[in-house]
């Protein structure tokens, strides 16, 4: 009888840690496909780390597709720029393309502590 407890429990834990599986920052749903026309646009590498980004300002052109890259160094992080859908949590990739010239701002999207708040940036499109 302990033998088929035991053997109830092993599978009951390993179904719920099949459940939690996804990739290790959760970022699956979070990432846009890119296509050929895509890979020819601008491609922005962020890095985040507690609690900025490498850069304040990035700067790409109107109408050209840009592929932001996140990759986090220190803590979990994660980029969003709302005007655009954006959306990317922990590592991953978003591809879109910005139409109007303006600044956009950049905020991390995952509440990472203290310096959350001031972990923004901004992007340029001209």
């Amino acid at each position: 009888m302990k033998k088929f407890l035991g053997s109830i429990v092993l599978v009951s834990l390993l179904v719920i840690l099949a459940a939690c599986g996804g990739n290790e920052n959760g970022a699956e749903d979070n990432q846009q496909e890119s296509t050929e026309e895509e890979a020819s646009g601008e491609k922005l590498d962020i890095i985040a780390t507690n609690f900025q980004f490498n850069e304040n300002e990035y700067t790409v052109k109107a109408g050209e597709p840009v592929t932001i890259n996140l990759s986090n160094e220190e803590g979990q992080h994660g980029v969003a720029i709302e005007d655009f859908d954006v959306n990317i949590q922990g590592d991953g990739e978003s591809t879109f393309t910005p139409e109007e010239p303006g600044e956009y701002t950049i905020y991390c999207s995952v509440p990472c502590g203290e310096g959350h708040s001031d972990m923004t940036s901004t992007l340029v499109v001209q």
